[in-house]
């Protein structure tokens, strides 16, 4: 078996920046391509995901709190999301080949450097891209979609016929956990902008709340999970949830004094942080695949335009994801 594709240079381009900062700081330079250690494999990367936690650590190495690991100083590489081709594998990997097409969050909440050209990591912190979707959509899809899973499937256990109330339900991780939910058997209901609604509805949203214009206090009741992706809606949620229904605080954790709240009217409630999972991210695909996933792609810019990725997804008014091609 083939271990490696031949012909590869010796350095690969990324996305650096020597102190943190605005999208200004982040710049192309060139690096030496990484080598697979046994349970490894390098993916030569065609796509690489935006996320809300990128612009976060660009900004200050925040976004993780202590959880960032080697991401608290700069020089780094962020970016988390990849999707390309297996380019070598290490000893030991027996799940995908050189050639295959795979996707995957490596090594969150370590550094994984997806603003480049290549990555090595574990195997299992990837799966198979599914046939007939394109590398800017898988791409788009691992942190996102893994934490609406994560959240939704595992800390959840979301049940056909609950109330799941999603918060910021237009945003990456948003969209995908109204559709994960719906999967369930679950009446979902989200809160966006107004001119998100119709999308939301074509998504599967059984109920859109305008968070511009009413108070959620007054737009729903009785919810059994809520997923507050906005870090701003734990209280509100909190009114709205029957005792024993579960809160989903993400991404900060969950705010002073609220645990006590959650407690003394019976109601659950927990932070949460995603982590790699190749069996979720194969769930995901086999949901792609079958039509019952669906991830919207905002936008594209070049691999070298990082910054300008960056400043667009900090408008806070994206409708899905954002992508750098390769």
């Amino acid at each position: 078996m083939r271990t490696s594709l031949p012909g590869h240079a010796g350095t690969m381009r990324r996305i650096t920046q020597d102190t943190a900062g605005g999208p200004e700081v982040l710049h192309v330079t060139d690096a030496p391509v990484p080598e697979p250690i046994p349970t490894e494999i390098r993916v030569r990367v065609t796509a690489a995901g935006v996320n809300p936690v990128d612009t976060k650590v660009r900004a200050g190495g925040a976004g993780l709190g202590s959880a960032g690991g080697d991401m608290t100083a700069p020089p780094f590489t962020v970016g988390w999301d990849v999707a390309g081709v297996v380019d070598a594998v290490g000893m030991g990997v027996t799940r995908f080949a050189v050639g295959d097409r795979v996707f995957g969050m490596p090594w969150f909440p370590r550094q994984a450097g997806g603003y480049g050209e290549y990555v090595t990591a574990p195997s299992r912190h990837f799966a198979h891209i599914p046939d007939g979707v394109d590398d800017i959509t898988a791409a788009a899809t691992p942190l996102a979609a893994l934490t609406a899973w994560q959240i939704v499937v595992d800390a959840a256990d979301v049940q056909r016929d609950q109330r799941v109330l999603v918060h910021a339900a237009g945003g990456g991780v948003g969209h995908l956990a109204v559709q994960i939910a719906k999967t369930r058997g679950a009446y979902v209901i989200g809160t966006a902008s107004a001119g998100k609604h119709a999308d939301l509805a074509a998504l599967g949203l059984d109920e859109a709340i305008d968070h511009h214009t009413q108070e959620i206090a007054q737009a729903t009741r009785d919810i059994d999970v809520a997923v507050d992706l906005t870090e701003i809606n734990g209280p509100a949620s909190l009114a709205v949830m029957r005792p024993g229904g579960l809160l989903v605080c993400v991404p900060s954790g969950v705010p002073a004094g609220l645990t006590e709240q959650a407690h003394a009217e019976g109601k659950r409630i927990t932070d949460f942080l995603v982590e790699p999972d190749g069996v979720a991210l194969t769930g995901i695909a086999r949901l792609m695949a079958e039509g019952a996933l669906t991830v919207r792609v905002a936008g594209t810019f070049p691999l070298e335009d990082a910054a300008s990725a960056h400043r667009e997804l900090e408008k806070g008014s994206t409708f899905g994801k954002l992508v750098l091609t390769l």
